[in-house]
């Protein structure tokens, strides 16, 4: 007993204790995580899906991300990213790019809805991943209020409280979520694409994310019955009208007043 009380009292105990802690810790995060992905990765594929898919992704994707998905110097390995990303990239157009940049730009898709399911089948072969989101998220009969608020807490920092977009680092941005398909507005909160951090579902629960699109869609629908919104850039732009029209009608009053003295 005196030597397993010594033993307690070692100098290194309190350590192994801490790094005891450390690893148990981690390790439950990492069965979290896990758990995680594997309930998002749900979307079914056929196995001619995944094999069509392949052709497509060898013809057209592999240069850049390289056989299997792996990376490469030029592109970042897919394994893993699931079908969500898949959809999201290749739907919007932003894939395959167009040319370098800051960030993947919008363009007219260059693939078939059915294409990109194919794309999306194989690379959620690869590794799981979020999946593509299941309808009843995306029926738009969410709760607006509380997705607006969900909104302007996580997401307008850089979207604009009005979904207008706006200016970020570098030659980046946030691009607008006017015209935005509800199930790519839910991709992009669970891939995080270009500078978007992932909301997972432990950051934001599927229903609150069908709350979020609930208020952009209602938003959208609404317009702005106020009259001319500016690009909805709040008090910048209505700051920079009001300056400009003032300062017009200072400088037309001025010349009036002086063409009636002569």
């Amino acid at each position: 007993m005196k030597a397993l009380s010594q033993k307690r009292r070692h100098p290194l105990a309190a350590v192994a204790l801490l790094l005891m802690g450390l690893l148990f810790t981690g390790g439950l995060y990492a069965v979290a995580t896990t758990v995680n992905q594997a309930k998002a990765d749900t979307q079914s594929f056929s196995a001619s899906d995944v094999k069509e898919g392949e052709k497509l992704f060898l013809a057209n994707c592999a240069t850049c991300h390289g056989m299997g998905g792996s990376g490469t110097n030029s592109g970042p390995s897919l394994v893993g990213v699931g079908a969500a990303a898949v959809d999201f990239q290749v739907g919007t157009g932003r894939m395959p790019m167009q040319m370098q940049g800051p960030q993947a730009q919008v363009k007219p898709k260059q693939f078939t809805d059915d294409q990109t399911h194919q794309l999306a089948g194989y690379v959620a072969s690869l590794g799981a991943g979020p999946s593509i989101p299941a309808a009843e998220y995306l029926d738009e009969k969410g709760d607006a209020a509380k997705g607006g608020e969900l909104f302007r807490v996580n997401c307008a920092m850089c979207h604009n409280a009005a979904a207008a977009g706006g200016a970020l680092t570098r030659g980046k941005f946030a691009p607008a979520l006017a015209g935005v398909s509800g199930q790519h507005i839910y991709e992009a909160m669970v891939t995080g694409p270009q500078n978007m951090p992932v909301f997972n579902d432990a950051n934001i629960t599927p229903q609150n994310k069908r709350d979020i699109i609930t208020f952009l869609k209602t938003i959208e629908a609404n317009g702005s019955p106020g009259g001319a919104d500016l690009g909805s850039l709040g008090p910048v732009s209505e700051g920079l009208f009001l300056w400009i029209a003032g300062l017009g009608v200072i400088i037309a009053f001025t010349i009036w007043l002086t063409s009636r003295t002569s």
